[in-house]
Order: structure tokens, then sequence, then C-alpha cells
């Protein structure tokens, strides 16, 4: 799977105009593979398990190295969970499915039987 980082990216699970339920924003310093790694693997888990339900907003914070101070990053990349409240931040590629899963506090229904296995 090739993923390209845009200098902007919003990827919308749904395409009408009523806000998703699960808003992230993953925020990368350009295109390395760590970069790319991270967005495949949050897209995945998303699609997974929240279909219809989310989006991601890509920050390239060697773009506007600003976008990062509202929301303190440290590190990249960083997913960080704006919505459902409360914020929560993960730091890394996202190649862990169970920890990104317990970290963005997924409902127990929206899982399957096997999602903490990976």
């Amino acid at each position: 799977m090739e993923v390209a980082l845009n200098k902007k990216l919003t990827k919308h699970a749904r395409k009408d105009k009523i806000k998703p339920e699960w808003q992230l924003r993953l925020y990368v310093v350009g295109q390395t593979a760590k970069s790319i790694a991270a967005l495949a693997n949050i897209e995945r888990i998303c699609e997974a398990h929240l279909v219809g339900r989310y989006e991601i907003e890509v920050i390239d914070l060697m773009e506007n190295p600003r976008l990062g101070a509202g929301d303190q990053i440290l590190a990249v990349p960083t997913l960080v969970r704006k919505f459902p409240e409360p914020v929560k931040k993960i730091i890394g590629d996202l190649s862990q499915a169970e920890r990104i899963l317990l970290g963005l506090e997924l409902p127990r229904k929206l899982m399957g039987e096997d999602a903490y296995e990976s």
C-alpha cells in the first residue's frame, strides 16, 4: 500500500457535511518512513473499527512548525484524538494495533472479538 502525505490532507470517512464522531490529527515531519507508516496504520485501524465515522487530518510540521504548538507536540509522528473528548495522544508509527485501540478508547461494541489480537 502506497500512502502519500500531502501538505495538508484531510481524509473524510463521510462524503456528507455531518461532522464525524472521531476526529484525529496526525502530526508528521516530511515524508519519512515512520510518517508514511503511521498514516497507513491509522487508516487501516480506522477502516476496520470506525468505518464512516472518522476524519484524519495530517499536519506536516516541516511545512508549518507552529501548527504543533496548540497540541503541544514534542515528538513525531504523534496522533491526537481531538474528538470525542478527552484529548488523547499516541506517539510512534502506530504499528501496535492493540496499543492504538486502547489508547483511542474505542467502545467495546465497535470492536470485533479479535480486535486486541495483532
